[in-house]
């Protein structure tokens, strides 16, 4: 999860995901278990193709449609530049989903008794809550500026119309007529090959990979996570079939904020290489590894009696995520992904230190009172760290495999597993030794989408899905022991764009 609390877990309710009723998950299962792009149409208008030329299933990228992407949106022949395009051409794309969906979160501390445990006059109770809901607009336009010039737009907003940029860069491909030169400035997605941004599942805790955004509980450092955009110049390299690839990248240590509001003076890097083979009846295998490592802030200058100031980050400490990723198929119907990851920050994020945008403890997003009342700890000189505290340390496995029975239909199932290796103790669990499983996650992930058409004009997914997901030890207090967080959501959708 993108955080470890209860706190977080609430979020589940405003998240504008879909979901769909049991008897759906139920038929998901059978259906599963029996034998046998951000998609931009405008590309597809472009070029004068399917839409399935490029995807397994939208928006989800083939093999042809990774070369394509690493081309630049390119096909590489005299139609690339736009001054070859009917005038009336436009490369916009709109996407949102209208859905219904269920959150069910377990044990929520209230304080009105409906036949939950009690604890000190508090009553500790699941709650769920279903409806009718949207989710955030997605407006993409992309494409080329002229023949190896390429740029990307999406403005997306939340389900209250609040917009940011969530992608935004220009990348010239093919320097000196060699793929292996390309580079790109901008608000980007990281090279990953399981990628985020092109995920098939919508729920709060399913539509994100845990093993990309896990962090421990207690921990400061929200600078290094991988699945979200990020700041900063990339360079990408391929040879001329896309079989090899590499990338590495430069970015600023703010996880994509902008205004150089948290972390201004630090960078992350991130590198990134694969190799393709082929196995012939089996289809095209690829492995490649990641890694990631960087510093961020943990002291913040501060004025008004603590607050910090944006952008006045010092004091940075180290952190490093690294992993390796495998996409193997097995025929042209089944697919695995596979992906680990170890992670390892430095003792002083593991204490809390780095965040200076977390909730001030008064309903705000970020910290505008003052530190002693409720902002997160800052490492003014002369601070010292609880006795006991150590680096916190963990590992992550991703396993993501397919069933594509067409181009229309494709059944998803998931397993995520993240597991602490050394705790941060300290102050973290009040001075004594945390627990060794505190924090682990356990979740799982069922659906399947059914696209009755896609076109150069427009798509639409019949999204459906089941998620679970077990926290050990981040749920309330019962008789002075921390209890285990299970969270579900069932939803269903209409994902369409046009």
């Amino acid at each position: 999860m993108h955080g470890l609390s209860v706190s977080h877990l609430r979020k589940a309710f405003d998240s504008a995901t879909s979901t769909f009723s049991l008897a759906l998950v139920v038929a998901t299962v059978v259906l599963a278990c029996s034998p046998s792009a951000n998609a931009l149409p405008a590309f597809a208008r472009k070029y004068g193709l399917r839409c399935s030329a490029c995807h397994e299933s939208w928006p989800m990228l083939n093999y042809f449609g990774q070369k394509f992407k690493d081309n630049g949106y390119q096909l590489m022949n005299d139609r690339d530049a736009p001054i070859w395009q009917n005038p009336g051409y436009w490369p916009v794309v709109f996407r949102i989903t209208p859905i219904w969906h269920r959150v069910s979160v377990g044990k929520v501390q209230v304080d009105t008794y409906t036949g939950g445990a009690l604890d000190g006059g508090q009553a500790i109770q699941r709650i769920s809550s279903s409806g009718f809901d949207l989710s955030g607009l997605d407006f993409h336009t992309g494409g080329t500026l002229e023949k190896n010039i390429s740029f990307y737009l999406l403005p997306s907003s939340d389900p209250t119309g609040a917009f940011h940029f969530e992608q935004v860069f220009v990348r010239f491909d093919n320097i000196g007529h060699s793929p292996w030169f390309n580079f790109k400035l901008g608000r980007f997605e990281l090279d990953n090959l399981l990628s985020e941004k092109r995920i098939l599942t919508l729920t709060g805790n399913g539509g994100i990979y845990q093993t990309y955004h896990f962090i421990p509980v207690g921990d400061g450092n929200i600078f290094g996570q991988i699945g979200d955009n990020q700041l900063g110049i990339e360079y990408l390299g391929h040879s001329v079939d896309d079989r090899t690839r590499i990338s590495a990248s430069l970015v600023s240590s703010s996880d994509g904020n902008v205004n150089l509001s948290t972390t201004a003076n630090a960078y992350t890097a991130f590198i990134a290489g694969s190799q393709a083979f082929d196995l012939g009846r089996a289809g095209v295998q690829r492995i490649g590894f990641y890694a990631m490592a960087g510093e961020a802030s943990t002291y913040y200058l501060t004025s008004g009696g603590g607050v910090p100031i944006p952008g006045s980050g010092i004091a940075n400490k180290g952190f490093s995520r690294e992993g390796f990723v495998g996409q193997f198929y097995f025929g042209p119907h089944v697919g695995l992904t596979v992906v680990t990851q170890h992670g390892s920050d430095n003792v002083w994020f593991g204490q809390g230190y780095g965040n200076a945008e977390a909730t001030d403890g008064n309903g705000g997003t970020t910290c505008t009172s003052p530190i002693p009342n409720g902002c997160p700890p800052n490492n003014v000189p002369g601070t010292t760290l609880p006795a006991g505290s150590q680096a916190p340390s963990w590992n992550g496995v991703t396993f993501e495999g397919h069933y594509i029975y067409s181009p229309q239909l494709i059944f998803i199932g998931r397993y995520e597993a993240e597991r602490m290796s050394q705790q941060a103790n300290g102050d973290v669990c009040g001075g004594v030794a945390c627990p060794s499983n505190l924090g682990n996650i356990s979740t799982y992930t069922i659906g399947f989408r059914y696209n009755p058409f896609m076109t150069s004009r427009a798509g639409l997914a019949w999204h459906n899905e089941y998620n679970w997901l077990h926290q050990d030890g981040t749920g309330p207090s019962l008789n002075g022991l921390f209890t285990n967080i299970n969270t579900s959501e069932i939803l269903m959708g209409l994902d369409f764009d046009f």
